[in-house]
């Protein structure tokens, strides 16, 4: 009997060290490090541990939820070996409910609590209401009163009880009143808990140090809740001085954890695109096979028009995860199994901008403004007006030397002379040797396009109609100064052996004969005034209809 207890004392205590040896204790993750990409971000943490010999399990908090599982890697010094590391989401947390749901959910239980002493006070009137009326039956019923006093007494019991009804009458308003706002606050914490908000997660990470040790953790990641935007600011003080350039970023993060005073570095990178070279297969010719279209098509639908052109066109990476400066490395994986991200074209070049400042960002999915850089560039200015367009002139800043700014394409606020004139997009695609801004419209300068009717007409020349066109341009600077102004217009061109475009007139322009562009560049002095004249023909069989 001795001797049976002594065995199972020792594999109870042999059950409590295996326990004591795989225990499992949280630590909390400091966010030291993230860089944001145009959708998702690599988030790196670092944490302090003490180990025991032996197996030991930490479940790392302050992590964020749903991460890319294949993008986990964490390091540690002091040689300990890490064996495994799950992510793991945590629904169990109050505070799963987004800030601003937080926020509408503590008001939405102060009124309600508002509104309970409310109907207290209101239960207590109805008991004071209820006394006097059983005390003005009791003095009725009392013949023993004199007038004097039972005067009294009703004068009494009218000031009393119109208190006591004004006093109900103000708390049914303040009821209704408070009932109200109630159902606004609730239906808008509903639309808040419809959004796509993210929970907190947790890192569970199985260490194995071969004697008790401290060590310190490395831990990287990538979420996909999280992006940023480009935007600018465009400033002109006046004319003839440099464009100031203010380069800003909206971050937007629903990871499930605040970034807390940390460090921002933002990526033109996509991390979904992989680093897997394509392969070629082989391309194999077949007979087309028509099928058969049962709508008649319209005369309108069966031109073959040229391309439409803008007028003035005419004249990655994967995300480095730091590699733990010694001891066991484990990777679970790659990451580029990301979806949803925004596509921008940045000529295959991936530019990095980190940020000095440390910045606070809350987990809401709302946008934060970020200062990231500014520039002051050297620039010419010049007037731009397309009258067939739009009959404004447009200020320009022509900005050369442009390249190594590492500029995106995105949306621009535009502030001349310090007051804000409109917004306005900064488009990388379209830029050759100089990078033209914008400043927003003039009416000082007039301009006017209108037929001139002595070149219209049309003419049937055999089987082909021929088709006469003539306009006027007139452009008048009303300004104190001198301007520099380009007056774009465009002929037609053709794509199709049936149409020729011919008598082409444009007196003093600049032609682009293959995309059509008709440009003229002017210097206007106060007050002046200058006539343009553009003409030409189509010429096109006569039983066919074309589109203009």
């Amino acid at each position: 009997m001795h001797y049976t207890h002594k065995i199972a004392s020792a594999a109870i205590i042999a059950l409590c060290a295996s326990h004591i040896a795989t225990a499992q204790s949280k630590v909390k993750t400091n966010i030291e490090h993230i860089t944001v990409f145009l959708s998702g971000a690599e988030i790196e943490g670092a944490a302090k541990i003490n180990l025991p010999q032996g197996e030991t399990e930490i479940l790392f908090t302050n992590i964020a939820g749903n991460i890319v599982q294949q993008s986990i890697s964490v390091g540690v010094t002091n040689g300990v070996i890490v064996q495994s590391a799950t992510a793991q989401n945590n629904y169990l947390e109050t505070s799963n409910l987004s800030p601003k749901g937080q926020m509408l959910k503590d008001s939405i239980a102060l009124l309600t609590q508002q509104n309970e002493t409310f109907s207290d006070k209101k239960n207590v009137l109805a008991e004071q209401l209820a006394v006097i009326k059983e005390n003005r039956k009791v003095a009725g019923e009392n013949n023993g009163l004199s007038v004097i006093e039972l005067q009294k007494m009703l004068d009494l019991i009218s000031t009393k009880m119109n208190g006591l009804l004004a006093e109900g009458h103000t708390l049914d308003r303040q009821m209704k009143t408070t009932a109200e706002r109630i159902r606004l606050l609730t239906q808008q914490l509903s639309e808040e808990q419809r959004k796509d908000f993210q929970p907190g997660g947790q890192l569970l990470v199985k260490f194995f140090a071969t004697t008790a040790t401290a060590a310190s953790v490395n831990i990287n990641y990538v979420t996909p809740n999280a992006s940023w935007a480009p935007s600018y600011d465009l400033r002109v003080d006046k004319i003839n001085s440099p464009v100031k350039l203010v380069f800003k970023a909206n971050i937007t993060q629903n990871s499930g954890v605040k970034w807390d005073n940390v460090k921002l570095s933002l990526s033109t990178g996509n991390p979904n695109e992989g680093a897997e070279a394509p392969t070629m297969n082989p391309w194999y010719l077949a007979f087309y096979q028509p099928q058969p279209v049962y709508k008649k098509a319209t005369a309108y639908e069966s031109i073959e028009r040229a391309p439409m052109r803008n007028l003035e066109d005419m004249a990655s990476l994967s995300p480095s995860v730091q590699d733990a400066p010694e001891g066991g490395l484990l990777r679970v994986g790659s990451a580029k199994s990301l979806g949803k991200y925004v596509q921008i074209d940045n000529s295959g070049i991936n530019t990095t901008f980190d940020i000095s400042l440390n910045y606070t960002i809350p987990s809401d999915g709302q946008e934060h403004l970020v200062a990231v850089k500014d520039y002051e560039l050297p620039a010419t200015y010049r007037y731009y007006v397309a009258p067939k367009l739009d009959k404004d002139a447009f200020l320009q800043a022509r900005v050369t030397n442009w390249e190594d700014l590492n500029l995106m394409p995105a949306p621009t606020n535009i502030f001349y002379e310090n007051a804000y004139v409109g917004q306005g997009y900064i488009d990388m695609r379209n830029v050759k040797d100089t990078l033209n801004l914008s400043l927003g419209r003039d009416k000082k300068i007039i301009v006017r396009r209108e037929n001139d009717k002595n070149y219209r007409s049309v003419k049937t020349i055999g089987t082909n109609i021929r088709k006469s066109y003539g306009y006027t341009i007139e452009v008048r600077n009303t300004k104190k100064e001198n301007i520099d102004l380009v007056v774009l217009e465009q002929f037609p061109i053709s794509n199709d052996k049936d149409i020729s475009i011919e008598d082409k007139e444009a007196n003093g322009a600049l032609i682009n004969e293959e995309t059509g562009a008709v440009q003229w560049p002017l210097t206007l002095k106060p007050g002046e005034l200058k006539t343009l004249k553009l003409s030409y023909a189509i010429k096109y069989p006569k039983d066919k209809t074309i589109n203009l």
